[in-house]
């Protein structure tokens, strides 16, 4: 099966298709930062480097399907569909209907298969408006439709982290979605404890690994060199850190003494995530946008590395990540975790392989 991703991002989900077997050979993608780490690591791939809007129907079907069943799959931007968006989770944030994209390239190089993938709460914004539209207009272009939430920890990934999927075929039959690979969860320590120790402000990027032996789990992402890249943290200022050493694991902000949060104007409106210390023994909660919630490493005052972040994503330790620190971070965390991508498409493989 050969595919193309949308919105791809720094390529989690094209990674997942590839080690399921899909022979991934296009990708859009405007970021040029994104740009650079989806090209060194998916080096054979053809990137149309470009707003998707501005892709030519012309353009879409010159990509050859090669008389082999074809697959397109994406994740539009959905920062307008999350829960801790409140100012434009509505239906006038005009990225929110780039959904629409995605329908015109199914519509124009009608491929066998698609994933649409978002997050959790594109399916009851505007009470459900846009997942709606986006079943109709799927629908509307003869495809048998599955959607569905799946979440990372269920398949491996050391992260609490729900996404929405929906699936479709043209052959008439509807797919199922994976069920879970494992009732055991991945932790951070699995995940990290065997990386290096780090400083506040930490600008490294390829540095040998820690003394700790790696988990099974650690010991599938690492690499034959002994080194990983990516190494670099957030330099808070010296408040922030004060703040940090008052927060046990599993805390967050409310642990912080009030008169350290004498900055904010009302610090009892800051949600849940602020400031949240990742507990070492349980999966990470949601890798968003770790750096502006402050995610705090469970055991050293100071916020995530992206290589940890990364580890969490459950990307190889191979696959560097380019632009600068705060670029990486925005890659890491709006990436779709690969390995729950793999599950994904492994099993929309098994299932075409048994109508064929």
């Amino acid at each position: 099966m050969i595919g193309i991703d949308l919105f791809s991002g720094a390529g989690g989900l094209s990674l997942g298709a590839t080690r399921a077997g899909i022979n991934v050979i296009a990708a859009v993608e405007h970021d040029t930062n994104a740009i650079a780490t989806y090209r060194n690591n998916h080096p054979k791939c053809t990137i149309l480097s470009k707003d998707i809007c501005t892709v030519t129907d012309e353009q879409i079907l010159s990509i050859p399907k090669e008389n082999r069943d074809t697959i397109i799959f994406g994740g539009p931007p959905c920062q307008g569909f999350s829960y801790s968006n409140t100012r434009t989770r509505n239906a006038g944030n005009d990225s929110n209907w780039l959904f629409e994209q995605f329908v015109r390239f199914v519509r124009v190089w009608k491929p066998d298969y698609i994933v649409f993938e978002n997050v959790r709460g594109i399916t009851d914004t505007c009470r459900g408006l846009f997942l709606t539209h986006i079943l109709e207009r799927f629908s509307d272009l003869q495809y048998a439709l599955t959607p569905g939430i799946l979440n990372a920890k269920d398949f491996g990934v050391p992260q609490d982290r729900a996404r929405f999927f929906l699936l479709g075929s043209r052959r008439k039959y509807s797919l199922s979605l994976p069920t879970p690979t494992t009732n055991v969860p991945v932790t951070v320590s699995d995940a990290i404890s065997d990386l290096p120790r780090l400083e506040n402000g930490a600008s490294s990027s390829w540095l040998p690994y820690g003394k700790k032996k790696p988990s099974q789990y650690a010991q599938v992402l690492r690499t034959d060199s002994g080194k990983s890249p990516n190494h670099l943290v957030t330099k808070n200022a010296e408040h922030i850190l004060e703040r940090y050493c008052h927060i046990p694991q599993g805390g967050n902000w409310k642990d912080i003494p009030t008169e350290l949060l004498s900055n904010y104007e009302d610090y009892t409106r800051c949600h849940t995530g602020i400031y949240s210390r990742l507990r070492l023994d349980r999966p990470s909660t949601v890798i968003g946008n770790y750096r502006k919630n402050m995610l705090i490493h469970p055991i050293q005052d100071r916020g995530l590395s992206v290589r940890e972040a990364a580890r969490i994503q459950s990307f190889p330790d191979c696959y560097e990540f380019f632009g600068s620190i705060g670029f990486q971070q925005q890659q890491v965390g709006n990436a779709v975790p690969p390995l729950l991508a793999e599950s994904v498409f492994s099993h929309l493989l098994f299932q075409a392989s048994q109508y064929s």
